[in-house]
């Protein structure tokens, strides 16, 4: 099992399984809001193909959870528009 942190809580995910279903795995559904209208997004596609499930990763914004392994100790953070942390 990993460890990491989202939004400052300890999340739980098997080797291999990528952010966003380790979020959703952990009662979270949405982790990203729009730029304009603060909508809140989550997983949509699953794929790689829109860019609903954005999040920060170790500082870095605009990476897509659905394609992105978690590794143990990973700081995750919800994302605002196009590129701040919560």
């Amino acid at each position: 099992m990993s460890t990491f942190s989202f939004d400052g809580e300890d999340v739980t995910a098997v080797p291999g399984q990528s952010v966003g279903a380790a979020l959703i795995a952990a009662g979270h559904r949405s982790w990203r809001t729009t730029r304009h209208a603060g909508a809140p997004r989550g997983v949509f596609c699953g794929i790689g193909i829109c860019y609903d499930c954005l999040v920060v990763v170790n500082g870095t914004p605009n990476l897509r959870a659905c394609l992105t392994e978690v590794r143990d100790g990973d700081e995750v953070a919800s994302q605002e528009g196009t590129g701040r942390g919560r």
